[in-house]
């Protein structure tokens, strides 16, 4: 029997099991970890080493031979990973010591230790902590101790003696030691709360206290003796975590690191380098950003570097660093570019955006940015200069240590990623080794067009079936955007259009469209969406439909339009039919925030400011007042655990519906939260969606 496309897209996780991910290089560049499941449909995923003197590679830790495969999270792992939108199982997460001699991994709440140079299996570690709950486990860089969260305290384990220790104590009931809260994962990208001194003496750890933090109650109606799930969720214009800083020593002894809390109430990242312990911190309207610098001893903090923007501050992935010169490494915003700064000098020209820096190796920076939104490349800044490490069209990201450059690459010529392994001196490296994707190759080939639609260039997308002919007449058109800030949908990758493609196929010319507040093409791009997420963005997407149809004469129907979306996307299709029902005919809204005020603090702020301050814009983003205008047939889907854009939206949007006398279809799902991977729903939710536009569509 042969399986569906949407049951193998879901069962392969769009395809993504069995590619290579996560790698971490020794410092002498000789070898490289990363993780990788055995099989394109296999969740189990293993930890790996290629060896590149020898060029063979080995499973360091494989769940299965560990007899750890049944996957019992504890909440706050389910949590964390549901932050980090994991889908695989397994071995997701993986720390190593500073040379890279000893890995540890959890597994099922429970920790490993693999010992890379001996070559012995895997051993699970004693710890303190209650069974099944140990978060976040991480080797201090000397490899003799390890540190880990067990209900909200941080212990630290001696590898050799034994002896577990908690050295951060919850001092209150809604307080956790060394766990990033749920702005710093979801919005920030911070995903820890504790940071290794390099001699393995003393941390730097995050305390949180979500006392005063407003709650929410998700509930599971399927199954109504289950109480609720409690989560500490601070939407717009309500109190965050409060967040301090500690230098804490293996005693349990600590200072606390000062600064301006209240001017500066969010925690963006830290660091502990041989250069000393730093953190960046922000403000609340996100308009102003400081590097601290850290005195281990005292805990006193001094400002590195401050910077200001009258609108708002990006947080880039991977900064800030330091050069082994002592040159902080940075990024700022000048000339519409976001631009690459070393010491207190850009370094990279206008029109080259930096998306993120990926490694600082000695005096030579490797990241990824692109001068045209719809690719992105590898480049490295050091001693020789700028230069660009990748050349052809597509989508790089990597990682470098030791004069050995890992490359991963996605194309529109070819499927999945090609991982490549270069070493040598900045230009002139060679390949010296390939690391093997298992990923399942996809039963459909994307045959994307991609344009520049209206005076805006609006990236555009275009995704007709396999084999239409135009004699056979216009097709249906389908808009799937996302369209939000954040993510681009419209890139040099064909991994990125399988789905698009599949759409295609069941009859209909398929849109997808980066507008404006989408990256990757300067500040006033970006924030061309402050004060008002809908109306910019709507027009965008009807320029690229316009577009689209001006490119392709006769062969899309513009009078029978539809568009589909999840989250942002969601919002924007519900918004599409319920503002321009003259020009989208259908839609169907996955997961919509249709009322921003039940949003998240740091997303919502960013682009509304407070809604005590601005409540007009809150009004302008709100789709309740909009809800007597259907006049489309209107999906709405929800997972009921969802607690990132909590049912509740959805909800207030269809009773809105339903007081008006506005019919429309609502498809709960149970169990299900922001993510969809189980395989039944996810297939079935693509199915359902193409039966619902094709009915609505004719």
């Amino acid at each position: 029997m042969t399986t569906s496309f949407p049951r193998q897209f879901a069962r392969t996780r769009r395809f993504t099991l069995g590619a290579p991910r996560a790698f971490r290089i020794a410092p002498g560049g000789e070898r490289v970890l990363f993780l990788r499941s055995p099989a394109g449909d296999d969740p189990q995923t293993c930890l790996w080493e290629l060896d590149l003197d020898t060029g063979t590679e080995r499973i360091v830790a494989d769940p299965r031979t560990l007899g750890d495969t049944h996957e019992d999270l504890p909440p706050e792992e389910r949590a964390r990973r549901e932050r980090l939108r994991e889908t695989a199982g397994g071995i997701v997460a993986y720390a190593c010591d500073a040379d890279v001699r000893r890995a540890v991994f959890p597994l099922s709440g429970r920790v490993y230790l693999a010992d890379l140079l001996g070559g012995a299996a895997p051993r699970l570690l004693e710890t303190a902590g209650p069974v099944g709950m140990v978060i976040d486990p991480r080797l201090d860089p000397t490899g003799a101790r390890m540190a880990y969260v067990s209900e909200g305290a941080l212990h630290v384990l001696d590898l050799d003696g034994g002896a577990d220790r908690v050295v951060a104590e919850p001092d209150g009931p809604e307080v956790t030691w060394g766990l990033a809260e749920f702005i710093a994962a979801e919005e920030m990208q911070r995903y820890r709360g504790y940071w290794w001194a390099p001699d393995g003496r003393s941390l730097l750890v995050a305390r949180v206290d979500e006392e005063a933090v407003p709650r929410r109650y998700i509930a599971d109606p399927a199954n109504p003796g289950k109480p609720p799930n409690v989560v500490a969720y601070p939407a717009a214009g309500t109190v965050n975590a409060q967040v301090t800083l500690w230098v804490v020593g293996l005693d349990g002894e600590r200072v606390q690191v000062p600064w301006n809390n209240i001017g500066y109430e969010y925690l963006v990242t830290a660091d502990w380098d041989e250069h000393g312990p730093r953190a960046v911190v922000q403000s609340r309207d996100q308009r102003n950003t400081q590097i601290l610098e850290i005195d281990p001893e005292s805990g006193a903090s001094g400002v590195l570097r401050s910077d200001h923007d009258p609108v708002w501050l990006d947080n880039v992935p991977g900064v800030p660093g330091i050069t082994e010169s002592g040159d902080l490494v940075w990024t700022a915003d000048a000339d519409d570019t976001k631009r690459l700064i070393v010491g207190s000098e850009p370094v990279t020209p206008p029109g080259l955006q930096v998306d993120s820096v990926l490694d600082v190796d000695g005096d030579t920076i490797l990241f990824a940015a692109t001068d045209e939104p719809t690719e992105l490349y590898l480049w490295t800044y050091g001693p020789d200069g700028l230069r660009r490490l990748t050349d052809e069209p597509g989508v790089y990201m990597g990682r470098r240590t030791g004069g050995t450059t890992v490359v991963a690459a996605q194309s529109l010529d070819y499927d999945g990623v090609l991982v490549r392994v270069l070493r040598g001196a900045p230009g002139e490296e060679d390949e010296v080794a390939r690391i093997d994707s298992h990923a399942v190759t996809p039963p459909l080939t994307p045959r994307v067009e991609l344009l520049r639609a209206g005076e805006r260039e609006i990236r555009t997308a275009l995704l007709l079936p396999t084999g239409y002919d135009p004699a056979s007449g216009p097709l249906p058109v389908l808009l799937d955007p996302y369209g939000g800030p954040h993510a681009l949908r419209v890139r040099a990758a064909r991994r990125a259009y399988l789905e698009g493609q599949w759409l295609a196929d069941q009859g209909f010319a398929v849109v997808i469209a980066d507008g404006r507040g989408t990256p990757m093409r300067g500040a006033a791009w970006d924030r061309s969406v402050r004060g008002d997420l809908l109306t910019p963005v709507l027009e965008d997407q009807i320029a690229a439909l316009e577009g689209a149809a001006r490119s392709h004469p006769g062969v899309l129907d513009t009078s029978r339009v539809g568009i589909r979306g999840w989250s942002f996307g969601g919002y924007l299709a519900a918004a599409a039919v319920l503002r321009h029902p003259d020009v989208f005919h259908a839609a169907v809204a996955g997961a919509p925030v249709t009322e921003q005020e039940l949003y998240d603090t740091h997303y919502t702020e960013r682009y509304l400011g407070h809604p005590d301050e601005e409540p007009d814009n809150y009004a302008r983003c709100s789709l309740l007042p909009d809800a007597p205008k259907l006049s489309r047939p209107l999906l709405l889907i929800h997972g009921l655990a969802d607690d990132n854009v909590l049912v509740a939206h959805t909800l207030r949007l269809s009773s809105a519906l339903l007081a008006a006398g506005r019919p429309h279809t609502l498809l709960p799902l149970s169990g299900v939260t922001h993510m969809t991977p189980q395989e039944v729903v996810a297939e079935n939710l693509l199915l359902l969606q193409v039966d619902f536009l094709t009915r609505a569509l004719g």
